[in-house]
């Protein structure tokens, strides 16, 4: 089972990696992507990269679909967002251009089939001002590698059952941009006792043979390599097979390039099949590696004295040639692998990482001057492809007083510790995520997601003032008793974390001694150094948010101004979302109050209910459900009012109230219908309902049915039929006085099941209502369960697995027994449920 699911996945991820790379390549554009659904549908998941890294497009992993990006667009509209360059970005998503101030254009396209949309495909390419961007025909070709994507992502789920959606923990698959190959690789199977040489066409090629005419014999290739290296040819395939193992050997190989007279250096490899394969000891496999192409490029480049220095795409150093490690005053030990601008105290300017940042994403060279210590001020320039930047480095004479272009004349000076360019787009995401971050959770969440990244902490911890003492809100990190001692101290208190508070002022602690000095006895812990921030709002103490380093860190003067600023942000959407969690609190709790509490004890029915509110926002429903037993019979009811208000709540309580007041005169279904109709409109809320009302003989298994616009409820008989019962429709309340509402007669029979629901269980966006109706029907009647309580739970199931939900749900269930002589049936009565949210799911 497990290799089906990682054959599954497997090939999932290579239907996103052919289309994003088709994509790419039919529009001649550097980067592409492909972003899915998450399972709430309330964000799309990046999902495959091909090109530029991620990191450099702003490390979108998880957009909203709300939000004002291109890709998000396409998903939501359906439609194809075309920026032709960097002037229509700013005009028509100016939040992109201000996260990515490069010249690009791009293309975003929906990716779905049958009306159905599973995400977005987009590309980016370089454009000047005048671009005009993707053609028309080149917009059809991504629209058509998008559809192909989407048929191909809906007949996979249609195979295997598994989801379309994607995880927001989900690794994208990452396709790097294509690149000339440095090294030639051919393959070869040698059967020493005939002396039979299969060679594929790349070994052919190496040797200068057309594959064609190769007569398969080892002396044809011997004849290939300089006569001095024949001994040392035979010699490898005679070690080989004595010693069992892999051996290699390097031969001089004629250069056909040169008439013959010259030769190349190739390297061999080779090893015996293994002791159990038959051809053990009489044939060998290996290949013949060419790396000329790159020898050769590293040798003429050591031959230059101007510094040259190669970058992958996201910047990290992979080559630099002599003459660039002097000029940098590095070695390559120091540089390969990582950040110029991390290793290189000088190059430390977000300047010099926009500069790189530019170059890849405009695909524009670019140049700028940088000072190395001591007034030696050197010339960079960078050339972009899609697969990395080329580098060159060399030195000038001083520049004039306002060099131009220039990395940034605070790069004349050591930095005392590295800054990052990700400050100015992590302060941008930074209060772009918490607009959309309500519940006090979810901006403790943004602020660790945002903040550690850009200044390179590893603890942050939130504490929030709580009459008067620190009581931790919120804590990420590896060290679980990251400020412990500040939990339930007083706001007076000689602490780091409540003196900030108090004062107003941010304080950065960069050494465990200067903790110690300034505050005696405070345990320092494995933390080196401290940023604490005051969260004031209002002119309001709402806590302190504490940043811990692993390693000493000093704080620039930058990185001091930033985060003060931070801080007062952090403090104002914190003290927002508290104010929202305790109103939802109130809302949540004033909602159950007017719902039964407990369902009444009826001879011959067991009933359970189960109840989840919507998680769109803070305003509460007006589902409600009522077993009420008469002298006539019982009553089963289930209702919606319209909305999500206040209002809704309180006339679904009046309606509870007319339903519960009609049924105990004792009239038919009909006429109580008829009396709540002229209620909620005598009441004027402007509001309109839905309503079923089930009336049951109590003498019998037959029942009398009424319902106002509301979904039909669900009858599983004893031998496990389902069917959606056939009512006469009644129009909804509140649309007209004299509305009538026509009765239907059902039959009952002992051992069957009636679920009664609100449309919050069968809807679903862009579906039609039907189409939930009868999955639920397929679910009532094929639920394996050995309970009421149980086949409840079993029918709500995946809506809990939705941390989104447009809708309040309700679902009322009713088991019918055969009744006992005495009336009394033994039951344990209704049970009832409700399954009210602790608080408000991810933010939106």
């Amino acid at each position: 089972m497990h290799g089906m699911t990682v054959g599954r996945t497997a090939e999932r991820e290579d239907l996103l990696a052919a289309a994003v790379v088709e994509a790419v390549e039919r529009t001649g554009a550097y980067a592409g992507s492909v972003f899915l659904r998450s399972r709430d549908r309330r964000s799309i998941v990046l999902a495959a990269t091909c090109g530029v890294t991620p990191s450099l497009l702003g490390g979108w992993r998880l957009i909203s679909v709300n939000s004002p990006i291109p890709v998000a667009a396409a998903y939501s509209s359906g439609r194809t967002v075309h920026l032709a360059n960097a002037e229509e970005t700013m005009r028509r998503y100016p939040q992109l251009a201000v996260a990515l101030p490069y010249a690009f254009g791009s293309c975003s396209v929906p990716v779905g089939t049958g009306g159905e949309t599973f995400g977005s495909l987009a590309i980016v390419r370089a454009a000047t001002p005048d671009s005009e961007g993707l053609s028309k025909a080149q917009r059809r070709h991504l629209r058509s590698v998008a559809d192909r994507l989407g048929d191909s992502l809906a007949a996979l789920r249609a195979r295997t059952g598994d989801p379309v959606e994607c995880d927001p923990g989900t690794v994208p698959v990452e396709i790097p941009a294509p690149s000339g190959a440095a090294v030639q690789v051919g393959f070869f199977q040698w059967d020493l006792e005939t002396g039979t040489f299969v060679a594929d066409d790349e070994l052919c090629a190496i040797f200068g043979l057309d594959p064609l005419a190769f007569d398969g014999r080892a002396e044809t290739l011997a004849s290939c390599l300089h006569p001095g290296d024949l001994a040392a040819f035979r010699a490898f395939a005679r070690d080989a097979v004595m010693d069992g193992r892999t051996t290699s050997r390097r031969l001089r190989l004629r250069d056909h390039g040169h008439g013959g007279e010259e030769y190349r250096t190739v390297e061999l490899w080779g090893r015996v099949p293994s002791a159990h394969d038959t051809r053990a000891g009489t044939h060998l496999v290996g290949a013949v590696v060419d790396a000329r192409a790159g020898h050769m490029a590293v040798a003429a480049v050591e031959r230059l004295r101007d510094g040259v220095f190669s970058l992958t795409p996201d910047g990290r150093v992979t080559y630099a040639n002599h003459s660039a490690l002097r000029l940098l005053g590095a070695s390559g030990d120091e540089l390969l692998g990582h950040f110029l601008w991390d290793v290189l105290p000088w190059l430390s300017d977000p300047d010099v990482e926009y500069r790189h940042r530019s170059a890849m994403i405009s695909q524009a060279p670019t140049s700028f001057l940088a000072c190395r210590p001591t007034d030696r001020w050197l010339s960079f320039s960078l050339h972009p492809e899609a697969d990395g930047v080329t580098g060159r480095v060399m030195p000038v004479g001083r520049p004039p007083p306002d060099p131009t272009p220039s990395a940034s004349s605070a790069a004349a000076a050591p930095a005392t510790a590295p800054a990052r360019l990700g400050v100015m787009y992590h302060v941008l995401q930074l209060g772009s995520a918490l607009t959309e971050a309500v519940t006090a959770r979810e901006v403790c969440e943004v602020v660790s997601d945002q903040l550690l990244p850009a200044f390179g902490g590893q603890q942050l911890a939130i504490y929030v003032v709580r009459d008067g003492t620190m009581h931790l809100l919120f804590h990420t990190g590896h060290h679980e008793d990251f400020l412990d001692w500040l939990e339930g101290v007083p706001l007076h208190a000689r602490l780091p974390g409540t003196e900030t508070l108090t004062s107003g002022a941010p304080l950065f602690i960069e050494s465990q001694k200067d903790l110690s000095g300034g505050y005696p006895g405070i345990p320092t812990g494995e933390v080196s150094s401290w940023a604490y921030l005051p969260l004031i709002a209002s002119s309001r103490p709402v806590g302190t948010c504490v940043l811990g380093f692993d390693e000493i860190h000093q704080f620039t003067e930058k990185d001091r101004g930033v985060l003060t600023a931070l801080a007062g942000l952090i403090a104002q959407a914190l003290e927002r979302a508290r104010l929202y969690d305790s109103e939802f609190a109130l809302a949540r709790g004033l909602q159950k109050a007017l719902l039964p509490h407990r369902l009444p004890r009826v001879p011959g029915i067991r009933s359970v209910v189960r109840y989840l509110p919507g998680t769109s926002g803070m305003d509460i429903g007006g589902d409600w459900y009522d077993i009420i037993p008469t002298d006539s019979g019982v009553y089963l009811v289930i209702g919606d009012v319209e909305g999500h208000s206040i209002a809704a709540a309180a006339t679904m309580a009046q309606l509870r109230s007319a339903v519960r007041a009609f049924a105990a005169v004792g009239p038919m279904p009909g006429d109580v219908m008829t009396g709540v109709n002229r209620t909620l409109i005598d009441l004027g809320p402007g509001l309109l309902a839905s309503c079923c009302c089930i009336h049951l003989d109590p003498h019998g298994h037959q029942a009398c049915a009424v319902t106002a616009g509301h979904p039909p409820p669900l009858l599983r008989r004893p031998d496990g039929t389902t069917d959606a019962l056939d009512l006469d429709v009644g129009p909804l309340l509140g649309v007209e006085r004299a509305s009538v509402y026509p009765e239907t007669r059902i039959a009952l029979p002992p051992g069957s099941v009636l679920a009664l629901y609100t449309d919050g269980l069968v809807e679903e966006p862009g579906a039609d209502i039907d189409v939930g109706i009868d999955r639920l029907r397929a679910s009532l009647a094929h639920a394996r369960a050995g309970s009421l309580d149980e086949l409840a739970d079993r029918l709500l199931h995946n809506a809990r697995g939705f941390s989104y939900r447009a809708d309040d749900i309700a679902l009322l269930l009713t088991e019918f027994r055969s009744p006992r002589p005495g009336g009394h049936q033994g039951d344990r009565g209704a049970d009832h449920r409700d399954d009210f949210a602790a608080g408000r799911p991810a933010a939106r």
